[in-house]
């Protein structure tokens, strides 16, 4: 007898990461959720090895953000690109810096990378936006593992609760997570960085003219909100330091974000893929 496979559905329009992914507040949120996946050292040594963040630090971002917003946004696409992110990582393989053997898709590592989402978003929304209430966290994760599952991870080596979900988080941090190679190299404020190559040509000439001005500023920046929104259980696991006069700044950074970013139109709120979905959405209900 044929067994016919599922295609999973992205998560729904209306939801909580339909609003959350495509607004531009995530861009300031992923740092610290790929910081924390590649504190994995099994994670960390695949990208060590096999990606190009070095070489073409804008791209690799830009495909990585291109990437999210199919997995909300995408429709019948979200399941093509789940598959085709696994079949991207099917060779990544290799030892990390312990010596021991790793690949991109052992259900734990790939399951690590998704799950770090939920509570990088979670602590983030307390700094970004209003704090979820218990209802939008548990609607959250569901979506999340909706996510997932677009992704290809099966619900076996997934936590299917929150409440199954915290303590698998905490014995990550606490047995596995390390302060990696690729970690410092997030963080560090003093490597070479090439200006950006995306955007209007006219954008993209004033950035490299104004570089060498710009990039200690940026990086510093950087650094300062991918410790900074990354969550403290987390940060304590990997050894990065964070001080109270770092959290007032980065509480008052958080004001500033909260009270401008909805005050700005749709065309500047939200990325491109997340608009033309929401326009979609909005004329299919008419």
């Amino acid at each position: 007898m044929n067994t016919v496979r599922m295609v999973p559905n992205p998560p729904p329009p209306g939801g909580v990461l339909w609003s959350l992914v495509g607004d531009i507040r995530t861009l300031l949120t992923l740092p610290a959720a790929l910081t924390l996946q590649v504190a994995h050292p099994a994670v960390g040594a695949g990208v060590d090895d096999h990606s190009v963040f070095r070489t073409d630090p804008w791209g690799r971002g830009e495909r990585s953000l291109v990437s999210l917003q199919l997995w909300v946004y995408g429709g019948e696409r979200a399941a093509e690109e789940g598959r085709r992110l696994r079949k991207l990582h099917r060779t990544i393989q290799g030892t990390d810096a312990h010596g021991r053997s790793y690949h991109a898709l052992t259900p734990a590592h790939y399951a690590w990378v998704h799950a770090t989402g939920f509570p990088v978003f979670q602590h983030t929304q307390r700094y970004l936006g209003r704090p979820f209430t218990p209802a939008q966290e548990r609607q959250l994760y569901a979506e999340w593992l909706q996510v997932g599952r677009v992704l290809g991870i099966h619900d076996r080596d997934m936590p299917q609760s929150i409440e199954e979900f915290w303590p698998y988080y905490r014995k990550v941090l606490d047995n596995e997570l390390e302060e990696t190679a690729v970690v410092r190299e997030l963080i560090a404020t003093d490597r070479p960085l090439p200006p950006p190559d995306r955007g209007p040509r006219a954008v993209r000439w004033l950035l490299r003219l104004t570089w060498p001005l710009l990039l200690p500023r940026f990086a510093r920046f950087r650094r300062f909100v991918t410790i900074g929104l990354m969550p403290p259980d987390a940060r304590q696991a990997i050894g990065l330091e964070w001080t109270d006069e770092q959290e007032r700044r980065l509480r008052r950074f958080g004001r500033v974000v909260r009270i401008v970013v909805p005050l700005l139109p749709e065309r500047l709120r939200f990325m491109p893929p997340a608009r033309r979905a929401r326009r979609a959405y909005r004329a299919a209900r008419r």
